[in-house]
């Protein structure tokens, strides 16, 4: 395969109307070493130590849920990074078959959004976790300022879909709440995510 075959389809477009594109994979390099999720500790030296805590935490947190029988081997592995994450939290139901709640539905969103990006459970997990905490913390405010947001630039982009949108009233039918929640997890392809 060549290289132009394996680049995403909007770096080629991009290029040929003009633009400059930056390749994915090295973006997402450059916001890794940046670790913006604070999902590392900013020395270096303790990275091997801190994730070989992270592993065994994991490994607890997973063993503690077999042994109360909330998860499996047949388990789903975003469901069982849901558990992880409601044992660790204090939010574990007291059974797995009692409703998921809305946020468990945005974190299992993009649990399995994050299986696509990242091969190693645990990593996978970790991220997880701090994504969704970074945003209930640091976003859930601005929320609900997105769909205004999104009009705004739409308006800008392509005013005559937004003026037949609203036209047919089909604007403030928008799935907004689901798209931002979730960041687009499970409603976009997670190559498109990436």
């Amino acid at each position: 395969m060549t290289e132009d075959s394996q680049r995403n389809f909007r770096s080629v477009y991009y290029e040929k109307v003009g633009f400059r594109g930056v390749e994915e994979k090295k973006s997402l390099e450059i916001l890794l070493k940046d670790d913006r999720l604070g999902i590392l500790p900013p020395h270096h030296e303790s990275h091997a130590k801190v994730m070989m805590y992270r592993k065994e935490q994991y490994l607890d947190v997973l063993h503690a849920l077999k042994v109360v029988r909330f998860v499996s081997d047949a388990t789903p592995q975003a469901e069982v990074y849901l558990r992880m994450y409601q044992l660790e939290s204090g939010k574990l139901p007291r059974s797995p078959s009692f409703p998921l709640e809305p946020d468990d539905e945005v974190f299992l969103a993009i649990a399995k959004a994050m299986e696509e990006m990242v091969e190693d459970s645990v990593d996978c997990y970790w991220i997880t976790r701090r994504f969704v905490n970074q945003l209930n913390t640091k976003y859930r405010d601005s929320l609900p300022q997105l769909p205004k947001a999104f009009e705004q630039y739409l308006n800008l982009e392509d005013g005559r879909l937004l003026t037949h949108l609203r036209m047919c009233s089909a604007a403030p039918k928008l799935p907004y709440d689901l798209w931002f929640k979730r960041c687009f997890a499970g409603c976009l392809p997670e190559s498109s995510l990436q």
